[in-house]
């Protein structure tokens, strides 16, 4: 048997065991959990690439800002075609929050035209130890 690991979901933790890269229940503090964060495929993993005035507007600062606070893993950095591109990994409606952020809120002085999402798909294990902006 491997760790345990605690989750937390709606104020609600979640005594999580890793077996085979699969999460499974052992126990809850109250006796409940929601069904995405008690599962094995509750994680999820996107790359996005980002269109508009998103550079020179700390735009990846605010992404990894905002990605943490989120509890989210993964990468962010400009390209040589002025757009911002990265992968985000974490719980399915923190990925769903960012996707939201990304593709309509932006940093506050970035223009975002549209996003591109690709390559989603359920994980069951973090890629990445953090979130991190890459040069």
């Amino acid at each position: 048997m491997n760790n345990f690991i605690l989750k937390k979901c709606l104020n609600i933790y979640c005594s999580v065991l890793r077996s085979n890269s699969n999460l499974l229940i052992k126990t809850t503090s109250n006796g409940q959990c929601h069904k995405d964060v008690c599962t094995g495929s509750k994680m999820k993993s996107v790359d996005f690439e980002v269109f508009g005035r998103v550079q020179g507007v700390f735009f990846r600062r605010d992404t990894r800002e905002t990605a943490q606070k989120l509890n989210l893993k993964g990468w962010v950095k400009n390209t040589r075609h002025s757009t911002v591109v990265g992968t985000v990994q974490g719980e399915k409606s923190a990925v769903d929050e960012m996707k939201h952020w990304l593709s309509h809120i932006g940093s506050k002085s970035s223009k975002i035209e549209k996003c591109n999402f690709s390559n989603e798909k359920d994980i069951s294990a973090f890629e990445f130890s953090d979130f991190s902006v890459r040069y």
